[in-house]
């Protein structure tokens, strides 16, 4: 049974967004075979100018043909600006209609960008009656696009998730990444503000938020810290750029047994300490009330989304 948030939109699995290249068909079927949460399939950077309308095919076959199981099926169009953004998202809805879930937007500078693709998306869905309505994920990777990201994330009902991609910010902004490492690196992490003003905004309307990619495939060790940092900030995924990324961002990413069984202890114990006219009660040793209880039921949310 699908489940929906707040403000009406399904809430999806997307503890691991793994990105395959648009224009490779035997990427797309191990995809569909990966287990991962939600796989976007991309017309974008993974795909050179002269393979992006032919891929679009692969995208349509992709969908329509192969089993995806549960996993969120979405592909990565190319932005606003260029001359396929809107050949990829009709070709694309007009072939895979109720196969496709949701469409990823990169590089949007403001509101205009997200309602010219949620206003195609809208005409689309009446056209061809598709009774599911596609979902919008947004990638925020310029320095406008950070600037505006709350009039951003505010544009559309549609929208369902942010993702903060640090690829393309970085050259936005025109940080020198060689000042990273050595004597004379940056103090902290560089990329923290931005990540966490995506996630705020994100989560002020009830939407995921969603951490980009790691390049160093073999360090998984580091690519779990990473997941681990963004978790921290409320985020609740990671990109993957390799299936072999999958499992860790997946683990890392799922609220762990204990605390789940703690979520429900306390929330059990304070439900009943309210019914007896008490604002806090202690268990364990802890002390809850019903600040504790509003913090443990982002936990508790995770459980049943994950049917923990």
């Amino acid at each position: 049974m699908t489940m929906f948030n707040r403000h009406g939109q399904p809430r999806r699995r997307r503890r691991c967004q793994l990105s395959v290249p648009a224009s490779n068909p035997r990427m797309i079927e191990k995809a569909a075979a990966s287990g991962a949460d939600h796989v976007f399939l991309d017309l974008e950077d993974a795909c050179a100018p002269n393979q992006k309308v032919a891929a679009r095919r692969n995208i349509v076959d992709g969908f329509n043909e192969l089993d995806w199981g549960g996993t969120v099926r979405c592909v990565r169009i190319n932005d606003t600006g260029t001359r396929w953004c809107h050949g990829d998202v009709i070709e694309v809805v007009e072939g895979a209609r109720e196969n496709l879930d949701v469409i990823m937007l990169p590089k949007p500078y403001d509101a205009a960008d997200v309602l010219f693709v949620d206003k195609l998306l809208h005409q689309l869905e009446q056209a061809l009656g598709l009774e599911k309505k596609i979902g919008l994920e947004l990638l925020i990777e310029e320095t406008l696009g950070l600037q505006n990201v709350e009039e951003i994330a505010s544009s559309t009902p549609r929208l369902e998730a942010m993702i903060f991609g640090m690829g393309d910010y970085t050259a936005s902004q025109g940080m020198d990444m060689t000042l990273m490492s050595g004597e004379h690196r940056y103090p902290g992490d560089i990329f923290h503000y931005a990540k966490f003003r995506v996630a705020m905004a994100a989560r002020a309307r009830g939407i995921d938020a969603i951490d980009g990619p790691f390049g160093a495939i073999r360090n998984t060790d580091a690519y779990r810290v990473s997941c681990r940092q963004a978790r921290a900030l409320g985020m609740v995924g990671k990109w993957a750029l390799h299936p072999a990324q999958i499992p860790h961002a997946q683990e890392v990413f799922t609220p762990e047994a204990e605390r789940v069984e703690e979520a429900r202890r306390l929330t059990d114990a304070y439900r009943e300490a309210e019914a007896r006219g008490e604002g806090a009660v202690m268990i364990e040793g802890r002390f809850a009330d019903a600040a504790t209880v509003r913090n443990v039921a982002n936990v508790l949310d995770l459980a049943e989304l994950y049917e923990l």
